[in-house]
């Protein structure tokens, strides 16, 4: 898989040379975000940074390897980003999602795909993967869901490990199944593309929580989908955040920090 001539990859010195150096020292790295979306969907997007998803433990030596290039280093969100920068561009390094669901881990390496980016060969995260940390962004400003759709269309029902991406949704299967109704009423005509064992496996999930109730009913997931439009919810009428233990990942310190960043506009607002 071959990068075209004209891709989205910013005409930047700075990412083939981040490219080169990070082949060189080992380190594993994906590329995802608009890049990696083009090469699997078509769709060409407009982007000014390059996405680089790496497991935490990772981040460090890549961020010392930039450094050696000149970039300032900052870890704005220390539960999923980090930034590389020089006057030329922007490098991200993403290890998780925003919501602390879609931590990057060895899976993403052992699925991923082969490519070449800037004349280095690298690898894309998977479309699994992508879909997972996709289907969860429903900020106001910013909706992945049409992504998840181009994906699904290009890649299902054969091309897609779906066992592997009903057990990445896990607890949030109904996320999943939210998508997979939408792909059938935006392609009415290719609805086999999900396969009916997929299907039939959510829509038997659902029927049996029929009774609508939940052992905790002051829980709120919306925090998952978007930081700051289900803040009343948590901040005035009392339900608990889905993003901190036992149903997340995420601790107060990493909360606070992701909601005082909403009004920034240097970051994604939830994951690549």
């Amino acid at each position: 898989m071959n990068s075209p001539a004209n891709g989205t990859m910013p005409d930047c010195a700075l990412y083939g040379s981040a490219l080169a150096r990070l082949a060189a020292s080992g380190i594993p790295f994906l590329i995802g975000g608009a890049f990696a979306l083009e090469r699997y969907t078509g769709i060409a997007r407009n982007t000014k940074d390059l996405d680089i998803f790496l497991r935490p433990r990772d981040l460090e030596p890549a961020l010392a390897e930039l450094g050696t290039l000149g970039c300032d280093t900052a870890v704005p969100f220390p539960h999923w980003l980090a930034k590389a920068a020089t006057a030329e561009g922007v490098i991200d390094f993403i290890f998780s999602s925003g919501n602390g669901v879609a931590q990057v881990d060895d899976e993403w390496f052992e699925h991923a795909v082969d490519a070449t980016v800037l004349d280095v060969p690298v690898k894309l995260c998977p479309a699994e993967e992508t879909i997972w940390s996709k289907a969860l962004i429903m900020e106001r400003e910013r909706y992945d869901g049409a992504d998840v759709a181009h994906l699904i269309r290009v890649h299902g029902p054969d091309r897609l490990d779906w066992q592997r991406l009903l057990r990445r949704f896990g607890p949030h299967w109904r996320v999943l199944l939210s998508h997979l109704v939408l792909f059938g009423f935006i392609y009415p005509g290719e609805r086999w593309r999900v396969p009916d064992e997929v299907m039939g496996e959510l829509i038997g999930r659902l029927g049996a929580e029929a009774d609508g109730r939940h052992q905790d009913e002051r829980l709120c997931c919306g925090t998952f989908l978007s930081r700051a439009q289900y803040l009343p919810d948590i901040q005035t009428w009392g339900y608990r955040d889905a993003r901190l233990a036992p149903t997340g990942s995420m601790t107060a310190d990493d909360i606070a920090l992701w909601t005082a960043g909403i009004d920034a506009h240097d970051s994604p607002s939830a994951a690549a």
